[in-house]
Parts: C-alpha cells; sequence; structure tokens
C-alpha cells in the first residue's frame, strides 16, 4: 500500500530516507493530532487492524494485505483489540512502538531489495537515527531528553570550571543490589507460586498451568489464560493496567 494506488519504489540512500520520514508523518499525525479519529477507527468489534504510513504523509487504517508475502512488511497486526483494556496513553505509546518497528523494516527491505552495501545500510542507519522515533514524538520523550542534555552539559561545564578534580574509579559509589536471598527461601515462593497456579485453567483452550509458560488473569472476570491463547505478550502486558479477556470485552461492548 502506497496511499495512492500507484507502486512506490525509492531506489537510493535519500529517497529511501524520505520514503521513512514520510511515513514517519503520516502515524505521528494519526497518533497525535488526529488521534481522536484514529481511535474511532481502531474499533475492537472489527476484524485484525493494522496503522499504514503512506509516503505523501497521509495515514490509513485498514486490514492487512491479502497477497502473500505482501509487496512491503507489514504493521503490526490487530491494534485495534488491544485499545480497550489498556489506559489509552499506553496503547498509544504500544502502538507507536510497533509503528517504530514497520518504518525500519520498509526503510531496509527497500535497501536490501535494491543491494545497498555496507556504507550505504550505516548511512541510511545514522540518518534515521538522526530523527526522533515514534514513540520519543507521541510520549514527549524527545523534548525530555533534549532537555536533560541540555541540562547535564551546562552542570558539566559548569562543575568543570569550578571543580577540575578528577574522580578516580575507587572514589565512585555505586548502589547496592538487593541482598541474596536464601536458596530456602526461593525454594518457598516456587512451591507457593506453584500452588497458585496448580489447579487453574486456561479459560481458552482449557489446559493446565505450566510453570514455565506465561499466563495473564483476567481483572473482570478473574479467569486464568495462556498469554499466547489471547494474544498477550509478557512485553506487552507491561502496558496493560487493567486485563479484560476477549470474553469480558464483548460483553461490555454489547451493554
Amino acid at each position: 500500500m502506497d496511499g495512492s494506488g500507484q507502486q512506490y519504489n525509492p531506489r537510493t540512500v535519500e529517497e529511501v530516507f524520505r520514503d521513512f520520514k514520510s511515513r514517519r508523518a503520516g502515524m505521528i499525525k494519526a497518533l497525535t493530532t488526529d488521534v481522536e479519529e484514529f481511535y474511532q477507527q481502531c474499533d475492537p468489534e472489527k476484524e485484525n487492524l493494522c496503522l499504514y504510513g503512506f509516503p505523501n504523509e497521509r495515514w490509513e487504517v485498514n486490514l492487512p494485505a491479502e497477497e502473500v508475502p505482501p509487496e512491503l512488511p507489514e504493521p503490526a497486526l490487530g491494534i485495534n483489540f488491544a485499545r480497550d483494556g489498556m489506559q489509552e496513553k499506553d496503547w498509544l505509546s504500544l502502538v507507536a512502538v510497533h509503528s517504530d518497528a514497520w518504518l525500519l523494516a520498509v526503510a531496509f527491505y527497500f535497501g536490501a531489495r535494491f543491494g545497498f552495501d555496507k556504507a550505504d545500510r550505516k548511512r541510511l542507519f545514522n540518518m534515521i537515527n538522526d530523527l526522533p522515533t515514534i514513540f520519543e514524538a507521541v510520549t514527549g520523550a524527545s523534548k525530555k531528553q533534549s532537555k536533560e542534555k541540555s541540562a547535564m552539559s551546562n552542570h558539566s561545564n559548569s562543575k568543570s570550571k569550578s571543580n577540575p578534580k578528577r574522580v578516580t574509579e575507587s572514589e565512585v559509589k555505586f548502589p547496592k543490589g538487593p541482598e541474596p536471598k536464601d536458596d530456602d527461601e526461593d525454594d518457598e515462593g516456587e512451591e507457593e507460586e506453584e500452588d497458585e497456579h496448580g489447579d487453574a485453567l486456561c479459560g481458552a483452550c482449557g489446559e493446565n498451568y505450566g510453570q514455565d509458560e506465561f499466563w495473564i488473569c483476567c481483572d473482570i472476570c478473574e479467569k486464568w489464560f495462556h498469554g499466547k491463547c489471547v494474544k498477550i505478550t509478557p512485553a506487552r502486558a507491561e502496558h496493560i493496567k487493567q486485563y479484560k479477556c476477549p470474553s469480558c470485552s464483548n460483553k461490555r461492548a454489547r451493554v
């Protein structure tokens, strides 16, 4: 997809970077200035949806490409399903991170397709790396980082002028780590965890709890689910304030 129905294939490092910036601008627009429209389009009742950015700086929420393999790498699938199970800012941050990954995939897809050598790939990455990520733009992290760097630079300059003394390695103090636990305490903790989940059955597949498997509990019905059964990874779970299983999400939508 390119937003205009015409095939677009940038061939030089500069053209690929220009393509990257344009797609990035469209996706940032979706997650910031057009966020209300984007939120409405990501209806959890619809099928798996993706966020696309185009070379004309436009964005679109749509189903994934039907052809296999697709003309370009595809964005994260099913961004709409997590919308109502998370705080809005956390959900937007999650979409932003996946959008960053997709933009890099598209840029280096073009690089591989048109035979960029090591120097070209490095130059392309450096050009991309000079821009704030979509995640940084959406969360405001880029502004915060620039302020912190400026403050640190000013502090460093004033400190070097007033106190030129160098700090030796022996003078550096490191924070103390947590006290090591006894082996008996670790064993007791593992036994308690096994007892807690030993009789639990996955609300989706009905299988038992496995010690090395990731599980998540619905905060509404309090049923446990294999992460793979409800398409929740440990990394994604960290951003979820209140998890609602698919069944509870559907009940809320019908009310």
